[in-house]
């Protein structure tokens, strides 16, 4: 090997040397866990129940807008610690939402989803700052709420100084009794974090932490390997993309939000004609849209309802069933049958459910499409908030 070949070698040592690697784990998404056991499924398609986002944005001198979120789908978590010495969480690393909270150790004794997951503890901790402002976060089943707190997060060999976050004192519903998760950390833009809170990768970028102000995620969709994924602070890791990235320009910042040029099913339907807009949402599982256009795709795949807004496809036919591909940019982005449909558990028996489903998010923020893991696992996803740009290439 010549001079320059080692030198370039060294560069992208260096480069590698540089990214901060936070392991992300697999687990059984909690509709997976109920459907399992057996349990009832709260019906995520109720409007009263549990739309993902009832999107506006806040005007001058008025309040922030609700945000709606469920994770009954949501698989991949990693780990943080607040606090010195650090105090650990298994969080989900959310690009649909803004904040971060975890469960505090001044939640009631009646609160059962607090009592099953770990809680911080102010007093435990030498480098807590009070705050003490109110919160409150609205999901379909209730309002999450407590209290803004100080402290310093530990996230991979990362310290991150005087981080506010969420102490939640009430949690609601069975989503959070049965979830694998303790808290949530939000890495959207700040105009959408509740109580105006400095969101995590914005006090980042504000201590000058990382080489670029980027973060990237792999999700390992093989339900055997590990890790489960991977998310990258400072940049991409080559490892785990082939070819080059495409890239698109944030069109609203708010959520990691994109224009999508199409929705095309090999087998001749197209939807999101004329172009739509569509988020990129690490806290989401699914791929969603309009239901009437759904319902179209699960038409055109031959897929059946089955209870609560979930479709599914006969297992046998999924080796045949037609490409879908999202237009981004005037470029393809394909997913095979395969790809886009999860097969679960249910009685003993597998069942293939479709990774589409119907979601109507009313104006102004809607109607909006939400690329959820089922596309995020197949094209490694890059977030850039240096030029505000959400890329994508092949995973390897």
């Amino acid at each position: 090997m010549g001079p320059r070949g080692l030198l370039l070698l060294l560069a992208l040592a260096g480069s590698c040397a540089s990214l901060i690697r936070i392991p992300l784990t697999k687990f059984p998404s909690m509709r997976r866990i109920l459907r399992e056991s057996g349990s009832e499924i709260p019906d995520m398609n109720a409007i009263t129940q549990a739309i993902k986002y009832k999107l506006g944005f806040a005007e001058a001198g008025k309040p922030t807008p609700e945000i709606l979120k469920n994770y009954m789908d949501a698989q991949y978590f990693g780990s943080i610690g607040i606090g010195t010495p650090p105090q650990n969480f298994t969080v989900i690393f959310d690009t649909g939402s803004s904040n971060l909270w975890v469960p505090s150790v001044h939640c009631s004794m009646l609160d059962i989803a607090c009592m099953l997951h770990h809680k911080y503890d102010s007093s435990k901790s030498s480098t807590y700052v009070k705050n003490g402002t109110k919160f409150a976060i609205h999901y379909g089943t209730g309002s999450l709420s407590g209290f803004l707190s100080l402290d310093t997060v530990t996230l991979g060999d990362l310290k991150i100084l005087n981080q506010i976050f969420g102490e939640a004192t009430k949690q609601p519903g069975i989503t959070f009794i049965a979830a694998k998760f303790d808290g949530i950390l939000g890495l959207a833009y700040p105009r959408i974090s509740v109580e105006g809170a400095e969101p995590f990768f914005d006090n980042i970028m504000k201590q000058k932490l990382v080489e670029k102000n980027m973060f990237s995620f792999y999700l390992n969709r093989d339900p055997s390997g590990s890790p489960g994924g991977e998310m990258v602070l400072g940049g991409t890791d080559p490892k785990y993309y082939k070819g080059e990235f495409s890239w698109f320009n944030v069109t609203r910042k708010a959520y990691w939000q994109i224009h999508m040029d199409s929705v095309d099913v090999a087998n001749g339907l197209s939807v999101c004609e004329g172009g739509c807009e569509a988020i990129v949402d690490t806290g989401t599982s699914l791929i969603t849209g309009p239901t009437k256009e759904v319902k179209k795709i699960q038409q055109a795949i031959g897929a059946k309802p089955l209870i609560k807004g979930e479709y599914m496809v006969p297992c046998e036919k999924v080796p045949t069933l037609p490409n879908i591909t999202m237009m981004l940019g005037g470029k393809p982005f394909a997913l095979t049958g395969e790809q886009y449909i999860l097969k679960m558990g249910a009685e003993g028996e597998t069942i293939c459910m479709s990774g589409f489903s119907g979601l109507d998010i009313p104006p102004p923020g809607g109607p909006l499409w939400i690329l959820g893991d089922v596309f995020i696992g197949p094209y490694y996803s890059a977030f850039d908030r240096d030029n505000n740009r959400v890329g994508f290439a092949p995973s390897a």
